[in-house]
């Protein structure tokens, strides 16, 4: 197993994590199937009971400072990341 698999996602890592993934699902449908109902159904379902939330999830995650972001990265993906004397 990974590193990368030993570190969980918090709330909202997570809760975006499963909107990107659904919205990504949702777009390549309606790019196959635009007038498929199902799919427009899933994605009104997503804006009226999810997407507030997502967004608020979104807004706490790019309110974190960045030191803190770098160190989350390095947990995530299982290595550190340096800063040599620029921003990145």
């Amino acid at each position: 197993m990974s590193q990368a698999a030993k570190a969980p996602l918090d709330a909202d890592e997570e809760r975006i994590t499963r909107a990107q993934r659904l919205l990504i699902q949702l777009g390549a449908a309606l790019v196959s199937h635009p007038f498929d109902t199902h799919t427009h159904d899933r994605l009104r379902a997503f804006l009226a009971d999810d997407a507030g939330g997502v967004l608020a999830s979104l807004e706490a995650l790019q309110q974190r400072p960045e030191t803190e972001l770098r160190q989350r990265i390095a947990e995530l993906s299982g290595h550190t990341l340096r800063s040599f004397g620029g921003s990145a």
